[in-house]
C-alpha cells in the first residue's frame, strides 16, 4: 500500500474522529516507535551523540518525543529547533514543553545551525509529508549542512516520515533535499517513494508501526481513512509503560 499526502491526512483525521485516538497518542507512538527501531538496528547507542533537527510542525513534534525517549534510555540527544518556540502549537507545542523539563539540551533559533558535525547520528524531523515546494530558510541551509556533513564524515542521517525537501506525491526532490540513510515512515510507504528520482534520497525505507493498521481496520484511506500511524494503547508498548513512559520520574512534578 502507498499513500498520497492527502490520504495520510485523512488517516490522521479518522484516527481522531472514528477511533478516538488523540493526536498526542499518535505522536507519542510515532516518536517512541522510531527510537525502538533505531535501537533495534543498533544505529543509536549510549556512546554516540544524537542531533535532532526539528521544525515547528508535527514532524518536529515526533522529533521532540524521540529526544525524550533517547534521554530516558541513557543516550545523549541534542535538539536544534528551527523556529521560534512561540510558533509551536498543538501536539508539537505540548511535546516541546514536556521536553524542556527533561534536561535535554535545546538549541533555539541558532541560524545557521552550527555544531552538527559533532554528532554520530542526525535526525531529520524538519519537514513532513505535508510540505511541498522548495524549502525556505533556515531549512535550506540546514539541509545543505546535513548533506555536506554526511558526505564528509559518514554520519548516519535518519529521516522521520520523509526526507525534508522530497515531495510525498511526486517523489521529486527539491533543491535542496536531505540525503537519508534510513527513512522511518508512518502507516505505509508514500506514493512518491516508488519514483526512481526518490530512491537515492530515501536510503532504506522502514514502515513504522504506530498502533493502527490501515489494512485491518476497515479504513478507506481514499475517503477519510484512519491514521496510518500504528498507535495502539498496549500499556506494555505504547508510551504508557510505567517503567518507560516518556517522562523522567525525577522531574514529573515539574509538569
Amino acid at each position: 500500500m502507498y499513500l498520497t499526502r492527502q490520504e495520510s491526512r485523512n488517516i490522521d483525521r479518522k484516527a481522531v474522529e472514528q477511533f478516538g485516538i488523540s493526536g498526542l497518542v499518535l505522536m507519542e507512538n510515532a516518536g517512541r516507535g522510531a527510537v525502538d527501531t533505531l535501537q533495534r538496528l543498533e544505529i543509536v547507542k549510549p556512546e554516540i551523540p544524537v542531533g535532532l533537527v526539528c521544525g515547528k510542525g508535527n514532524n518536529g513534534g515526533d522529533g521532540f518525543v524521540m529526544a525524550r525517549h533517547l534521554k530516558i534510555r541513557g543516550l545523549c540527544p541534542t535538539v536544534f529547533l528551527l523556529a521560534d518556540p512561540k510558533e509551536l502549537t498543538g501536539d508539537a507545542g505540548t511535546n516541546y514543553n514536556i521536553l524542556r523539563r527533561c534536561n535535554v539540551p535545546i538549541m533555539e533559533r541558532t541560524f545557521p545551525v552550527a555544531g552538527l558535525e559533532r554528532f554520530g547520528v542526525l535526525i531529520d524531523a524538519m519537514l513532513g509529508t505535508g510540505a511541498a515546494g522548495i524549502p525556505r530558510e533556515p531549512f535550506a541551509k540546514t539541509i545543505r549542512s546535513i548533506n555536506t556533513i554526511r558526505k564528509e564524515s559518514g554520519v548516519k542521517v535518519i529521516a522521520i516520515d520523509i526526507p525534508s525537501g522530497l515531495d510525498a506525491d511526486t517523489g521529486l526532490p527539491s533543491d535542496p533535499t536531505v540525503f537519508a540513510d534510513y527513512t522511518l515512515t508512518f502507516y505505509a510507504s508514500k506514493v512518491g517513494f516508488t519514483k526512481s528520482e526518490a530512491a537515492k534520497y530515501l536510503g532504506t525505507v522502514i514502515v513504522q508501526d504506530i498502533g493502527l493498521n490501515v489494512h485491518d481496520n476497515g479504513l478507506d484511506v481514499h475517503d477519510n481513512g484512519l491514521d496510518v500511524h500504528d498507535n495502539g494503547l498496549d500499556v506494555h508498548d505504547n508510551g504508557l509503560d510505567v517503567h518507560d513512559n516518556g517522562l523522567n520520574i525525577e522531574r514529573i512534578t515539574d509538569l
